[in-house]
């Protein structure tokens, strides 16, 4: 389930723990075939494609994820009329995090997800903006590769939105995370109209907790809960089992009740879209 202190935060180099590992050194064994019965040497090829002897040596044993621009002119300088290049949409999902990947796929399968987030707008919620914004606030800084990584591993995960079938999706998010100007006023205004755009998809329901509201039964933290076709389902929640994804019937019970609990002291769907126009109309 998605963290919000850097799960999908991607990498070039490989963990040699990470079972993707494998899939990179034999694209790597790949371009090395090619780069030889093209009759480069290492270091004509680094001439010829304008990259590094030793970032190819890296590629090229598995120690390194290839970039897009690096397959496309792999591709070009051995003509290999796109072979290359095709590799590009597998290389960018392997340098999620396992973590990540597994999240995505769970989302693609999901028909039901119910999510509450209680000090950031949720991820699957924020324009591109936001996000630049808010991972630019977090320490130790990030350099732009890594955040671009970022952004586009959240960005990807934004399809949930157009899949068919469409699942029913349930966002809750706290008063504060809507009047914090995350990025400055304009960023903020943007991801308010976001809100507003999303909040009118016929299988999505956007409410708002207000922060005046005494009793209070999401004060453990954020919680997730995807269902899947078979009835099968796996949740999280930041205040139980240690934060654990959980998938037993009596613990999902447990989640289940705590996000029922949350929706029922939030502002319906109708008037949270109205306070959201509020606070957008006193930008």
């Amino acid at each position: 389930m998605e963290r919000y202190d850097g799960i999908d935060e991607p990498s070039w180099d490989v963990d040699p723990e990470d079972e993707i590992s494998s899939v990179v050194e034999v694209v790597g064994q790949h371009l090395k075939l090619r780069r030889e019965l093209s009759g480069f040497s290492v270091a004509e090829f680094a001439a010829a494609i304008g990259y590094g002897e030793d970032l190819i040596r890296k590629i090229e044993r598995g120690a390194r994820i290839p970039r897009p621009e690096y397959l496309d002119k792999v591709d070009e300088v051995v003509d290999a009329r796109g072979l290359v290049s095709a590799m590009k949409k597998e290389m960018r999902e392997a340098r999620y995090p396992k973590r990540v990947r597994e999240l995505a796929k769970l989302e693609g399968r999901a028909v039901e997800v119910s999510l509450y987030s209680n000090h950031n707008i949720h991820g699957l919620l924020q324009t591109e903006e936001h996000m630049r914004a808010l991972f630019a606030g977090w320490l130790p800084a990030y350099s732009a590769d890594e955040m671009d990584g970022m952004v586009a591993a959240r960005m990807e995960r934004r399809a949930i939105f157009q899949r068919d079938p469409i699942p029913a999706l349930s966002f809750v998010q706290e008063e504060v995370t809507l009047r914090r100007p995350v990025g400055g006023t304009m960023v903020w205004r943007r991801q308010l109209e976001r809100l507003l755009e999303v909040g009118q998809l016929r299988n999505v329901s956007i409410q708002v907790m207000p922060t005046n509201c005494e009793e209070h039964p999401g004060t453990g933290g954020l919680i997730e809960v995807l269902k899947f076709p078979d009835g099968s389902a796996v949740g999280r929640s930041e205040g139980a089992y240690s934060g654990r994804p959980v998938s037993e019937p009596k613990q999902l019970r447990i989640l289940e009740l705590r996000y029922g609990m949350i929706r029922a002291e939030a502002f319906t769907p109708r008037a949270s879209l109205a306070f959201i126009e509020q606070l957008l109309g006193e930008t």
